[in-house]
């Protein structure tokens, strides 16, 4: 079962995509979240800084909390957001998802180590073209250890794999070690990419972690670097 703040920040992520909460609506207080959610103050506060971390609303201090507009495309660096997380923010823009692959390889003896499993144990690959406005702008390459991924299909890869991983599996993500670099754009980038001209990619590798420690997910997203914009938050 998904923990009390996700279900509380799920909820309000459905409002706020849904425009029952508009862009510069100001949140129920924590109070009333409380008394709606039967909630502490603090799992009210985890769902609102979630909330915050993926971009869905602003803490202004003193007046509350607003939520966000929808509307650029840009992708957040701090928290772990899903494409279909960052699709729902991205208010008008037409966005596909076209599934290239999803098999079950077996664990080189690189990959072994990187997941620390023994070489051949059972890795299911996914790879997939993300599409915005007529543009094939995105190439995801997803590794996953399958004992820890079951059941994974190309089906559910073609809507959200962590929504299936939270909601189906009952797992809770916790955190992800990122990484963003320029590369020269391969062969695989110009046949699935519409490149206009650039040479390379921007590519961000996530691996990512369970609650228990678990490493679960090896990620390159390879992004042509004309077409996003990346933020992040930083805290003192």
């Amino acid at each position: 079962m998904m923990p009390k703040y996700l279900q509380i920040y799920q909820q309000l992520v459905d409002r706020i995509q849904s425009g029952t909460l508009p862009a510069e609506t100001k949140l129920p207080s924590e109070t009333e979240l409380m008394h709606e959610f039967d909630a502490s103050r603090g799992t009210v506060r985890k769902a609102i800084d979630a909330l915050q971390d993926k971009g869905f609303v602003r803490k202004h201090q003193g007046k509350g909390v607003f939520v966000l507009s929808q509307d650029a495309i840009a992708f957040q660096f701090n928290g772990i957001v899903s494409f279909s997380e960052a699709h729902r923010q991205m208010g008008q823009h037409d966005v596909t998802t076209d599934v290239l692959s999803c098999e079950v390889i077996e664990a080189t003896t690189e990959l072994a180590h990187l997941f620390h499993v023994t070489p051949g144990t059972p890795i299911t690959q996914v790879k997939r073209v993300r599409t915005i406005d007529g543009e094939r702008v995105i190439f995801d390459i997803n590794l996953f250890v399958s004992s820890l991924v079951p059941g994974l299909t190309k089906e559910i890869a073609a809507e959200s794999i962590y929504q299936y991983i939270e909601q189906t599996l009952g797992r809770q993500i916790s955190y992800a070690k990122r990484k963003i670099e320029a590369q020269p754009a391969t062969e695989e980038d110009r046949k699935y990419l519409d490149l206009e001209g650039t040479s390379h990619v921007i590519v961000i590798t996530n691996d990512t972690y369970y609650y228990e420690g678990q490493h679960f997910e090896r990620t390159e997203s390879r992004h042509r670097l004309d077409k996003f914009q990346f933020t992040d938050i930083a805290r003192r």
